[in-house]
């Protein structure tokens, strides 16, 4: 894993230097074992280096004689069967990103469609004259650009943009009124005018500092259920999981897992301990003295009953008021998820000995997990609710404006995945994919670990895995009130002491407990707020950190987050603390 980013100049002239030296030291936290520059004509581009395959030779950038050059964040973890269709050429390194450039050589404009794995990947083709950046089809990899007189440049975080003086640092009130109530921002636009994200799957082509094409690759197959029965798909199942977390070991650091109590997370355990001869290192979290649901002592039976190494960690009011403000800092494109705030600590305790963590990410999405999905498997006689119908202050009285138009990105999303004959599951799914999924929670797994300069691996997130259950019948994914009912069944029968069909709780993290306890001190330094305050009431930001009610605890959170993130990405500020610090009281 790596940080990358670049400017091609719209004039021909070769780009400052200065930025971009800029832009590469503000991702060294993405990097911290080496780092690569490359100039040539009106392109340079710098790396920063997180070393997980190919310790030796592996230092980017990769360059062909023709001067095509090659800067990744990425793990091609397809890369060795791919390195045998080049039995006749000469490479430089054992680097898995390498072989991104041969491909380019041979293949082109589609190169990418032949990669399985994560990544973001510029590719800079002097020759033709060109700048290539391509991301991979789940969108695990974020890349950013931005486009201007002097043409055009990328990153991958907003921040390193904003860093060399390119892009101001400002915020689009729509998509500011979009996070307050979704958690996330969707879609291409990010929060910052001028920044844009490189879609999931999707592949630039710029010339001349300007977007000439763009390609698209789908992260789902196309079309609807396959009648397919269950011994079949059960087989499929094993087949493209056994595989796909296979290669998704492949490093040379050592390596682990998060461990929650949920099925995801169980059934990479159970495949690791299978395909591993020592024991699997994994990690859980927990929460002391609170209502929420403890995963612990579940996680531990699993881990027992694979013989791995199970740590576990306890997170604590003290750690939330501590550790918000480092996770708003590193958000820069934000997500006001709660579950960033275990997965943040899971990082710190797990980056004291590993490099490479693989978790469960995607599993809900592909395998129909999330209760909202049972409501699209009604009859069409009967009330289906839109998803994500109804935003976190929605009804509270808290928007200066109210309106639905933080919809209309998700609305839009719908619309695309709703094709080729797929069933209203399977758009549900495919609507997750391509917003909450890319923009939510990769995000969240992204720069919570490579904050700690750990790589995040999504196993569930592979092409073989959704080939192999997109297209099953809704009936496999969703029985009565049971998601993921195939996954579960497989699981029941490799490891039945995950307890897969035994009724389970969601996972939650007590923030309403611990807001409550201080929200009278709270609620008016947040809503005096200037990003706050430019939205909402602050009379009634007030009341919402006082009241008891669910719905109030969790719109106190994000406007909590929204307030911190303010604070250091748009207002500034460079102090540390813990929250009161941050926002202006001791």
């Amino acid at each position: 894993m790596c940080g990358i980013t670049g400017i091609m100049t719209a004039s021909g002239a070769p780009p400052d230097r200065t930025a971009i030296l800029s832009m590469q030291q503000s991702l060294i936290h993405r990097g911290p074992d080496g780092e690569g520059l490359h100039f040539a004509d009106s392109v340079g581009m710098a790396q920063r280096r997180l070393a997980i395959i190919d310790l030796e030779t592996g230092d980017q950038p990769f360059r062909l004689d023709d001067g095509v050059t090659l800067i990744a964040n990425a793990e091609i973890y397809n890369y060795v069967e791919l390195r045998r269709e080049f039995a006749n050429v000469s490479f430089t390194s054992k680097s898995d990103c390498e072989v991104a450039l041969h491909l380019y050589s041979r293949d082109g404009d589609g190169f990418a469609n032949r990669l399985r794995g994560m990544y973001a990947i510029a590719i800079h083709d002097p020759g033709e004259r060109r700048l290539l950046l391509a991301r991979d089809p789940f969108g695990i990899k974020q890349i950013y650009y931005t486009e201007g007189s002097f043409g055009f440049a990328f990153a991958s975080e907003p921040q390193a943009l904003i860093a060399s003086g390119i892009v101001a640092a400002d915020v689009r009130s729509e998509a500011a009124m979009e996070l307050l109530q979704l958690q996330f921002t969707t879609g291409r636009e990010t929060i910052f005018p001028g920044i844009y994200r490189v879609l999931p799957g999707e592949t630039l082509i710029v010339e001349s500092g300007r977007i000439a094409r763009r390609l698209r690759r789908a992260a789902l197959p196309e079309g609807p259920p396959e009648e397919v029965d269950e011994a079949t798909a059960l087989a499929r199942l094993e087949t493209a999981l056994l595989d796909s977390v296979e290669i998704h070991q492949r490093s040379d650091v050592p390596y682990g897992m998060f461990l929650s109590g949920g099925i995801d997370s169980s059934a990479v355990i159970a495949l690791m301990a299978k395909l591993n001869d020592r024991p699997v290192r994994a990690f859980t979290v927990g929460f002391s003295d609170t209502d929420a649901v403890d995963e612990r002592d579940h996680a531990r039976a699993v881990a027992a009953a694979v013989g791995a190494e199970h740590v576990e960690i306890d997170f604590t009011e003290q750690d939330f008021w501590k550790t918000l403000p480092q996770i708003a800092r590193i958000m820069d494109d934000p997500v006001a998820d709660y579950a960033e705030l275990p997965t943040y600590k899971l990082a710190s305790v797990a980056s004291r000995d590993l490099k490479v963590i693989l978790c469960g990410e995607g599993g809900d999405e592909l395998f129909g997990g999330y209760g909202r999905y049972r409501s699209m498997m009604r009859p069409w006689w009967r009330y289906k609710r839109a998803m994500r119908s109804r935003g976190a202050l929605e009804g509270l009285g808290v928007s200066r404006i109210e309106t639905r138009d933080w919809r209309k990105g998700v609305a839009a999303s719908e619309s695309v995945a709703d094709v080729m004959g797929r069933t209203p599951l399977q758009v549900a799914q495919a609507t997750d994919c391509a917003d909450w999924l890319a923009h939510d929670l990769l995000i969240k797994l992204d720069r919570c670990l490579m904050a700690h300069g750990v790589e995040g691996r999504t196993p569930m997130l592979d092409s073989a895995v959704a080939e192999a259950v997109f297209r099953l019948p809704d009936r496999l994914k969703v029985r009565g009130r049971v998601g993921k009912w195939i996954l579960r069944k497989w699981l029941d029968g490799v490891l039945p002491d995950a307890k897969p069909f035994s009724p389970k709780r969601g996972f939650t993290v007590p923030v309403g407990e611990w807001l409550i306890r201080k929200g009278a001190t709270l609620g008016p330094l947040v809503a005096r707020q200037a990003g706050v305050a430019d939205l909402c009431r602050p009379e009634a930001v007030e009341k919402i950190f006082v009241s008891n009610r669910r719905r109030a605890g969790f719109a106190a959170w994000v406007l909590l987050f929204y307030a911190l993130w303010h604070r250091y990405h748009v207002e500034g500020v460079r102090e540390d603390g813990d929250i009161f610090d941050l926002l202006g009281t001791n």
